[in-house]
């Protein structure tokens, strides 16, 4: 039997197309999983364009899409997941070797860079009308969350970049008040809800006026600004700056944004080729001078997924919704890559 999928071949361009692929066949101690959504993120608009991704060995096509969801159609006794449960499927294993982060659960901290992916590297993605995935690396969601659990992967992003904000903050005295966040995009406005559930003044900058962005920020009980980061910075005199861009300068603007002993947590992957011409002297002095601190965060580990669902089932359910501003039919996915105005999420159903 076959099924419909999303499908790739990593590194050649304008080859993304739905194909059939066979019906997965679950092993001992995996769920079986009916898709319900997947998310479609600049990693996968990249892996389209040809940009990077891997297949898995003896294959040319990949199966695309890590931010998943799913119904359980069948699990295996004693698991702990039933038929009915709602999930989604981590996106990392960690290495074969393994490296010593990935010996620990910490595969999003992989030091040889042998760790695979699903949809990404080495590994067949979610984006299928079926799949399958280790018990060990499913995730149950409250089941309200139906609509809105495809947000999961990119809110256990958020979750570790906040982790790694509080354990470098922890290194002295550290009672953040403010918090910046560079980008309205589902990342930075998931960005922003972890703020607020922490109880901090929550600032976000984008470059739009208009659309759903500022009044998702202000219903959060947040300050919208547009313009300048250094603006913005000045206005809020930020404790924390969580960057979600990767935009070249907001990425250098970032790092001398905080107030003394400020910590900036880079999450947005920039593009390679751009020269700006910077001070270097003053940004190290600054740095220095401040005891400031400069960190990247990407991927999660288990604890980060937990941590997302906490979150998410916290939040208010309508705000999740609206983060999702269009829902495409697979047989459609050409018009889930091609962006519109007012997108923030876009996210691609499995449902007839």
């Amino acid at each position: 039997m076959t099924m419909r999928a999303l499908t790739v071949v990593p590194q050649r361009k304008d080859s993304l197309a739905v194909i059939d692929v066979p019906d997965p066949e679950p092993g001992e101690n995996d769920l079986l999983v009916d898709a319900l959504a997947l998310g479609v993120c600049g990693t996968d608009r990249e892996i389209a364009a040809g940009d990077y991704g891997t297949a898995p060995d003896g294959r040319d096509r990949l199966v695309i899409g890590h931010e998943s969801l799913g119904r359980v159609r069948r699990a295996p006794d004693g698991s702990g997941f039933s038929e009915g449960d709602l999930v989604v499927g981590v996106v990392r294993r960690p290495d074969p070797v393994p490296c010593g982060a990935c010996a620990r659960g910490q595969f999003d901290m992989c030091r040889n860079g042998r760790y695979t992916e699903r949809g990404i590297k080495d590994l067949d993605g979610y984006g299928s009308r079926s799949w399958t995935v280790e018990t060990g690396y499913a995730v149950k969601l409250d089941p309200g969350l139906s609509e809105v659990g495809v947000l999961m992967e990119p809110t256990s992003v958020v979750a570790k970049a906040w982790e790694q904000v509080e354990k470098v903050g922890g290194r002295s005295w550290f009672e953040p008040e403010t918090v910046l966040v560079a980008g309205a995009g589902p990342i930075g406005l998931l960005a922003a809800l972890l703020g607020v559930q922490r109880g901090l003044d929550v600032h976000v900058l984008d470059v739009v006026t208009e659309g759903p962005k500022p009044r998702l920020v202000a219903d959060l009980g947040a300050t919208y600004h547009s313009g300048d980061l250094s603006d913005a910075a000045a206005a809020a005199r930020p404790d924390i700056v969580i960057e979600a861009t990767g935009a070249s300068r907001v990425v250098f603007d970032a790092i001398t944004a905080t107030v003394p002993y400020g910590i900036v947590c880079l999450t947005g992957v920039s593009s390679s080729g751009r020269r700006l011409t910077i001070d270097a002297g003053g940004l190290n002095r600054e740095i220095v001078l401040e005891n400031d601190a400069v960190i990247g965060s990407v991927n999660a580990n288990l604890d980060h997924y937990a941590a997302a669902a906490e979150a998410l089932a916290k939040a208010d359910r309508d705000w999740l919704g609206r983060l999702i501003t269009r829902r495409v039919p697979l047989e459609r996915f050409a018009e889930a890559f091609t962006a519109e105005p007012d997108d923030v999420k876009v996210v691609i159903t499995f449902e007839d």
